[in-house]
């Protein structure tokens, strides 16, 4: 019975240790990843969705006073 609760204990440190090597390797893999990401993305010269967003709303706001500089000029037009 000992020789078997032996065996059954050095079984689960050894699926343990596999499984904590596992994750290791897992989150080793996925940082190699993304660092592999960032470093395309930076060759590429692709803008992160920040700066995309500040870009959209900077649009926008010079199209809105595009448009009042428009009506303001229809506006005088009219008046003479």
């Amino acid at each position: 019975m000992s020789k078997s609760r032996f065996v059954f204990d050095k079984f689960a440190k050894l699926i343990e240790q596999g499984l904590i090597n596992y994750k290791d390797i897992s989150d080793e893999i996925i940082s190699i990843l993304k660092s592999k990401r960032d470093e395309i993305v930076f060759k590429m010269k692709l803008a992160s969705k920040e700066e995309v967003e500040v870009l959209h709303k900077r649009i926008s706001k010079l199209e809105k006073k595009l448009e009042e500089r428009k009506k303001i000029k229809k506006i005088k037009r009219v008046k003479k």
